[in-house]
């Protein structure tokens, strides 16, 4: 599935790896739909790319009603959709026995509410219309395409929600790809280590730096195109499904 050949729903993709992955595929010449709640981060996006292929639908994918009719609105702007990139996430740090007391349920129910809960809510809903799709000359409907972590496999203290979340995701994907494999389609999982994302925007230089000095090799935190091009060698290639490949420098996260 070439990139220029996509008519693809990126969720997340106002910012961080979903923004570096809407600007490959616009670069290529594909569709993109920008899922997102931030509508104004969005809206530059699109302003400084440039490209009238790209789409914005402020959505809350945590919501069923939202997210199916946001999709079929998509569909029927890009006439298709053959591509899901779901980048959206958050990572709520907290213990469970923590200084103010004992983590409030709530607390991790937002965590995989967003992160799991809505990874599937697109998949469910997009999955439905990639299968109407024509194949193409791999016999391809259409590539999902997730984001788990690497903390999905050494979650770290105060991780327990985050790394319940991604393990889950990490978790879903060959059933997913076993089930829609008569259909044509796809299910991958990427597992980043440490990026530069706006999930670090609060912190200092130094810290980011020392946070990159874990990395083996390179030595440094992720930049969110070297995921971008992760997911396009991943479009390209039909024989990736089923599988979850981590990308991260061959960073093993320690207990904290």
């Amino acid at each position: 599935m070439e990139l220029r050949h996509l008519s693809a729903i990126v969720t997340g993709g106002a910012s961080g790896l979903g923004e570096a992955c809407v600007r490959r595929i616009a670069e290529a010449g594909g569709k993109v739909a920008i899922v997102d709640l931030n509508q104004e981060r969005a809206e530059a996006l699109i302003k400084e790319i440039g490209s009238k292929q790209i789409i914005f639908k402020k959505t809350d994918v945590t919501s069923a009603e939202e997210v199916e009719n946001n999709v079929q609105e998509i569909v029927k702007t890009q006439g298709k959709v053959n591509g899901l990139i779901n980048c959206a996430g958050i990572a709520t740090p907290g213990k469970v026995l923590g200084r103010k007391g004992v983590m409030e349920l709530a607390a991790f129910e937002k965590v995989i509410k967003i992160n799991l809960i809505g990874t599937f809510n697109m998949i469910r809903v997009v999955s439905d219309y990639m299968k109407e799709n024509d194949v193409n000359d791999e016999g391809e409907r259409g590539v999902i395409l997730n984001t788990a972590s690497a903390a999905a496999f050494e979650g770290q203290i105060g991780q327990a929600a985050y790394s319940a979340s991604k393990g889950g995701v990490a978790s879903m994907t060959l059933p997913l790809a076993r089930e829609f494999s008569s259909l044509g389609i796809r299910v991958m999982t990427i597992a980043p280590g440490l990026f530069e994302t706006p999930m670090f925007d609060t912190l200092p230089q130094a810290a980011k730096d020392a946070l990159g000095s874990t990395v083996p090799f390179p030595n440094r935190l992720g930049n969110p195109a070297e995921y971008a091009k992760l997911m396009d060698s991943i479009m390209a290639n039909p024989m990736l499904n089923g599988e979850v490949i981590r990308l991260d420098g061959a960073l093993r996260m320690q207990p904290k």
